[in-house]
């Protein structure tokens, strides 16, 4: 019993991962979709287009700014000249010598007039020395005091602001850069639709054209099993007597043929899967099975109107892309233009300084408030903004011509596409009367060849030609199909 439950635990897991190895297509497109690396490539620049326009956002808000340092000066400012430190250093000095330069003057009159002797006018000149030796001393240390008032020590500086800046009009340059944020980021996202579709279509086509080699492996495999019954048949007769060897020699190649093949189809069904594996993000030696290998018949009914009038090329990302980069292209004429026009910014802030500049730079932190206001006009810049602003208007015009291109070369793209779909309509439709006719040709032949009215080269050729009939089945309706999904890619509308 034991025993018993352990095979049907192991049966249930090896059921459990063969049907996890069974893809539909819309599996297929999911697994696709996460594995393709250009995709992902565009999800990030999506992030950095975001991003970007965040950070374009933020230009129409204020900017603070805080600033601070220290600096040490070799030489202080000072506010004296040298002439004028020396004088003040003097000035006692000074004042001595004019007040004994008069005296001597009036001293050396009065002994001329023999008013007083020289004797005399020693002893007065003495006196007057005793007198001005104080006046001499005070005055020159009054003098330095001044001196020394007068210095700055400003050879170590401390200075610290903040500083807060509001554009108001900086020429349209900030509005003009958002809008491009704006256009680039839906570029982006027009990139994205470009690059599923691009993987949706690979995918349908890459699924399809296994669908379609396994029904050739089928059909070559029938083939074979034809053509393999008819040697046997002939090797019979040929030892009855009613055969020669050289019909049986026909027969010997035509099964080489086949298992040529065969084998052919095989490899190229192991090809295709290896691609749709790598496509999906899967070991490429894994076993895989799609939903649509065991049908019949591949169904080609048609899911929409493919027979129309109006094309709406905005549909297709790519015009989309090529419409926004005419919009991106006039913005960056306004981003260009912006720089020669009048810009305006208010200003606003608060200083700290140390020495105090307001105190007779005394060795004490000070501060103070400012608003200011920022006008710059440009002038004269021998026409290069006009210059400038014509090459960009260029530009705009190129990217309309292209977008204009691509739109007339869409139209005929989906005029092509409709006409391939109506071509593999009805190449389908003939097909399946061919397939009739090879059935019945073949019976007929299988039938006479029993009775000994038909030869075997005969019986051979209604077996190739029911085996090209079965082909061209198959390559009619896997067209009928890609030229569905390519006609869907061409419209634009290739939905997941």
């Amino acid at each position: 019993m034991q025993r018993l439950l352990s095979l049907l635990i192991l049966f249930g897991i090896v059921s459990s991962s063969n049907a996890q190895n069974v893809l539909t297509i819309d599996s297929c497109r999911n697994m696709a979709l996460r594995n393709n690396k250009q995709l992902s490539i565009v999800k990030f620049k999506q992030d950095v287009a975001i991003n970007i326009r965040k950070a374009l956002r933020t230009k129409y808000l204020p900017k603070v700014d805080v600033l601070g340092g220290y600096e040490h000066v070799s030489k202080e400012v000072s506010l004296l000249k040298n002439s004028q430190k020396d004088m003040l250093s003097n000035l006692g000095t000074s004042v001595g010598s004019f007040i004994g330069g008069k005296a001597s003057g009036v001293l050396t009159d009065l002994i001329q007039q023999g008013i007083i002797t020289p004797q005399v006018a020693e002893s007065l000149g003495g006196l007057l020395n005793d007198f001005t030796s104080p006046i001499v001393q005070t005055g020159n240390n009054i003098g330095q005091s001044i001196r020394d008032a007068f210095r700055t020590d400003t050879r170590n500086i401390w200075a610290g602001s903040v500083m807060v800046r509001q554009p108001i009009f900086m020429g349209g340059a900030i509005t003009a850069a958002n809008h491009m944020a704006d256009i680039n980021e839906k570029i982006v996202d027009d990139d994205i639709e470009l690059k599923r579709q691009n993987t949706l279509f690979t995918i349908d086509h890459t699924y399809w054209t296994i669908v379609s080699l396994r029904q050739k492996q089928k059909l070559a495999e029938s083939y074979l099993k034809l053509v393999r019954k008819l040697d046997d048949d002939i090797h019979k007769m040929i030892g009855e007597g009613v055969a020669t060897v050289a019909d049986g020699l026909k027969v010997d190649v035509k099964e080489n043929e086949a298992e040529i093949q065969l084998t052919q189809v095989e490899n190229g069904l192991s090809l295709a899967k290896m691609l749709l594996c790598q496509l999906c993000g899967i070991e490429m030696d894994d076993t895989i099975e799609l939903a649509d290998e065991g049908v019949d018949e591949i169904s080609c009914t048609n899911d929409f109107e493919w027979q129309q009038k109006f094309v709406d090329t905005s549909l297709r990302p790519e015009v989309r892309m090529l419409e926004k980069t005419v919009s991106l292209s006039k913005e960056a004429t306004n981003l260009i233009r912006a720089p020669y026009l009048p810009q305006v910014a208010l200003t606003g802030g608060y200083l700290v300084a140390n020495p105090n500049p307001f105190n007779g730079f005394a060795k004490e932190f000070t501060g103070a408030w400012n608003v200011g206001v920022i006008v710059r006009v440009p002038v004269w810049n021998w026409f290069e903004g006009k210059y400038k602003v014509r090459a960009s208007k260029a530009m705009t015009n190129i990217a309309k011509m292209e977008l204009a291109d691509v739109q007339e070369k869409i139209n005929l793209q989906v005029s092509q596409c409709q006409y391939k779909v109506k071509e593999a309509n009805k190449r389908l439709a003939m097909t399946q009367k061919n397939i009739r006719s090879a059935e019945e040709n073949l019976r007929c032949a299988n039938l006479g060849f029993s009775e000994g009215v038909i030869e075997t080269t005969d019986v051979i050729a209604a077996q190739t030609a029911w085996q090209l009939a079965q082909s061209q089945k198959i390559d009619a309706e896997i067209e009928m199909k890609l030229a569905l999904i390519e006609l869907k890619k061409a419209l634009g509308t290739l939905e997941y």
